[in-house]
């Protein structure tokens, strides 16, 4: 596992990397603004999956590789994202366009209206009986 990443507050610039610079550097953050990022394998990662899931869930990024070769990344899920998967996969589906959300929310289902009176049914219900 490497990791990527400065936590000291000093830093050290070569004069011979300021040579080709017009004016001088006179402010230097004390500390990196990037937050550490975690790079593994796949065979690592495959036996330590967990480690690095949680890792992503404290807000760390890690970077999967394949033979030194970036192949994927494992973030934190996104600000305001919903905890559950029936949430997370309903967003998603809203996204792609194959549903929309619905216009008004209702607390209960709609009232169900009755397709015929009773009368009627019993009556009909009767005739059907007398047929056979």
């Amino acid at each position: 596992m490497y990791l990527f990443g400065r936590s000291e507050a000093s830093v050290t610039v070569r004069p011979s990397l300021l040579a080709g610079l017009s004016a001088p550097l006179d402010k230097v953050a004390s500390g990196s603004y990037f937050r550490f990022v975690y790079a593994v394998g796949l065979k690592v990662l495959k036996n330590k999956l967990s480690e690095y899931v949680r890792l992503a869930a404290r807000g760390e990024t890690v970077l999967v590789t394949d033979r030194d070769r970036v192949v994927a990344e494992i973030v934190p899920p996104r600000a305001g994202r919903s905890p559950l998967v029936a949430d997370a996969l309903m967003a998603e589906v809203m996204r792609k366009g194959w549903i929309s959300a619905p216009t008004m929310v209702a607390e209960e289902p709609p009232p169900r209206a009755p397709v015929a009176p009773l009368k009627d049914l019993l009556a009909e219900l009767d005739q059907d009986r007398e047929d056979r």
